[in-house]
């Protein structure tokens, strides 16, 4: 049985997309991150861009862990942005709003990802 499988429904389909963007998306921060860090900057890049990542593989692979992991990633972010420039709202914009736009993405794909969790687990026991 492969980790992944074929989307079955509209929203299964919007959920692979958005694993796969939310992937793509955390490639370059590992990346240059790793390279702001190796000049002696901030670790946060590598951290996130690595939780991003796993968290899109998870989510292709129909797991709620990705999106908890990509959730936690974002509460991270806002974390690092409130300690980096405060309540300076044209400071946090460029920092927080990308991400906090996905996480609504994420948040509405929780119970799809549910889903295909628990027809995973039942396909298991039936297996089994």
């Amino acid at each position: 049985m492969s980790a992944f499988t074929v989307p079955q429904t509209a929203g299964g389909w919007a959920t692979l997309g958005l694993a796969i963007i939310i992937t793509l998306l955390g490639l370059p921060l590992v990346y240059m991150g790793a390279e702001l860090a190796f000049l002696g900057g901030s670790w946060y890049y590598i951290i996130v861009g690595l939780a991003v990542t796993v968290a899109g593989i998870l989510m292709a692979m129909g797991r709620v862990a990705g999106g908890m992991l990509y959730l936690a990633a974002v509460a991270f972010t806002w974390l690092w942005a409130l300690w980096e420039v405060g309540f300076d709202g044209w400071g946090l914009l460029p920092r927080v709003f990308g991400p906090t736009l996905l996480a609504i993405g994420v948040l509405l794909s929780l119970p799809v990802l549910r889903r295909i969790q628990n027809a995973r687990t039942l396909t298991v026991r039936e297996i089994a």
